[in-house]
């Protein structure tokens, strides 16, 4: 006898993380080199003793924090094992047999495996050829059958940004029973003016009436906290409360609540990394132009290089001089701001290749 699962996942492309080599550098999943901060370190040291207890489901001290310092109401905060969850959850609480589900591409690698997952229908929309989403394209590609969007800004993996007026104009178009979410794991990495804060610009639409916007953020990037695990969204009571009745019980780990309460305590100090992370952001594309290559402006913690067919070999050069970047075959490499030294010896490794 042949155990039964489901027929349609058998083409279901899996999650492809970024490879950690021993003795290489990894410059492939958007970590913060640095690591966490040490008093960080010294709360997740000092709740290690009371991990024989159940976390709180709700996360409700970490909830309570987040809706103080945004200036939202607890209720429009949904907390969950990384954004990537709460991706998921979005997407079970709106979506099933029959739904679609819109995302540009290429952008962020899980939304096509949550929304197949769930049962729904993907809709990928090409971006455009400056590597951003292409907000034309998916306005038109919305159906009555559409029930979620997702606009990942800055995109991942090409890091270009959305900027208010084209993002507002986007919203203003959609049919206020579709779900945007904006999805933005890098916005602690933003400094163009124009590129707004998600969660204001929800506000402001929540007060016009507009309760069909949603933004999701994670302390996974900026804070140093991949390890852990916490991400949270911020939208609507019926959207949040549609999200909680999907949540895994005790999905959020108490080390990461307390991980992530210690880091809003120390959050100047992990913003000034940010700002570094920003001003090497801008020496590593600067050096990759005047290498030859081509690099779309970017908002988040790393570079695009939109390199075609040479995607595979750049990245096998790139593993022989010991560094790791993140190769999406046939389309480019998506390569993350490290220490400064990390950054070096990645940028001798492309001129290398340049070179060749």
């Amino acid at each position: 006898m042949t155990v039964r699962t489901r027929a349609d996942l058998a083409d279901l492309p899996g999650y492809v993380p970024g490879r950690t080599i021993p003795g290489a550098i990894k410059l492939a999943s958007n970590e913060m080199s640095p690591g966490p901060l040490p008093s960080v370190v010294k709360a997740i040291a000092e709740a290690a003793s009371r991990i024989n207890r159940y976390p709180d489901s709700g996360a409700g001290e970490l909830v309570s924090r987040l809706s103080g310092r945004l200036d939202v109401p607890e209720s429009r905060l949904a907390i969950g094992c990384g954004s990537v969850t709460v991706c998921q959850q979005l997407v079970q609480a709106t979506s099933g047999a029959g739904d679609q589900v819109l995302f540009g591409w290429r952008s962020f690698e899980a939304y096509p495996i949550l929304v197949q997952v769930a049962g729904a229908a993907q809709v990928r929309v090409p971006l455009t050829a400056g590597h951003g989403l292409d907000l034309d394209a998916m306005l038109a590609a919305i159906t009555p059958a559409t029930r979620l969007v997702f606009v990942c800004t800055p995109n991942n993996p090409t890091g270009t940004a959305l900027r208010r007026a084209e993002l507002e104009r986007f919203i203003d178009a959609v049919p206020d029973d579709v779900v945007v979410v904006i999805d933005e794991a890098y916005r602690e990495f933003v400094d163009d003016p124009e590129v707004p804060d998600g969660i204001e610009l929800a506000k402001e639409y929540w007060a016009r009436g507009r309760d069909n916007v949603a933004v999701l953020r994670t302390f996974s990037k900026a804070y140093g906290l991949a390890g852990l695990r916490v991400g949270y969204c911020v939208a609507s009571e019926a959207v949040t409360e549609a999200v909680r009745k999907v949540y895994v019980p005790f999905g959020v780990n108490a080390l990461a609540q307390v991980a992530a309460l210690a880091s809003l305590d120390a959050e100047d100090e992990l913003l000034v990394r940010c700002a570094e992370t920003v001003a090497e952001r801008g020496r590593v594309r600067d050096t990759l132009l005047d290498q030859g290559y081509e690099v779309p402006p970017t908002q988040a913690n790393f570079v695009w290089l939109p390199l075609g067919e040479e995607t595979d070999a750049f990245n096998e050069h790139c593993l022989a001089q010991k560094i790791v970047v993140r190769a999406f075959s046939g389309a480019g490499a998506r390569v993350t701001i490290g220490l400064p030294e990390e950054n070096d010896a990645f940028l001798a490794a492309a001129a290398g290749f340049a070179a060749t």
